[in-house]
């Protein structure tokens, strides 16, 4: 997978962002039976003014938030529960996601924030896949292929 991490808050470079957002989308992808080199994403390692800017443009919510994607094409299910149809190879789309408001919520959680930072990624790429989680059964699909693809990366559970 070509993996583009642009890093606009320098935090992220300690925790060796574009590494673990390698080691993420690629994880997602196999798990899906998606052949990793195939697809390419960017990621924005932004701060919370950044990605409190981008959720208020794009969201109309003029506050930070963790991360945000944007999928390069519409991908949802057919019916809700269900598998989004695999996506051709090529560009797959965006994640932003703000250093601050993820070491936050690791913080609380008492989870390291690699651990914190990889749930997300995983979470951004599925929503780029077509995944989402706005009724129930979106919800417990997209929880279980977090759970299963962070286990394969070592990453206990987060729900």
């Amino acid at each position: 997978m070509s993996v583009d991490v642009i890093v606009e808050a320098p935090e992220w470079d300690a925790l060796g962002l574009e590494a673990l957002a390698a080691r993420a989308e690629a994880a997602t992808l196999r798990h899906l039976d998606l052949a990793p080199e195939a697809f390419e994403a960017a990621i924005l390692g932004c701060d919370d003014a950044r990605i409190a800017a981008l959720n208020a443009d794009f969201r109309g919510k003029p506050q930070p938030t963790n991360v945000l994607s944007w999928p390069s094409e519409e991908r949802a299910a057919a019916a809700p529960g269900g598998h989004p149809a695999p996506p051709q190879p090529g560009e797959l789309g965006d994640i932003a996601i703000a250093y601050g408001t993820c070491a936050a919520e690791a913080g609380a959680a008492g989870r390291p924030l690699a651990d914190h930072v990889s749930h997300l990624i995983v979470h951004g790429v599925l929503h780029l896949l077509g995944f989402d989680h706005t009724d129930g059964q979106d919800a417990a699909l997209m929880e279980r292929l977090e759970a299963e693809i962070l286990a394969s990366l070592g990453v206990p559970d987060p729900y």
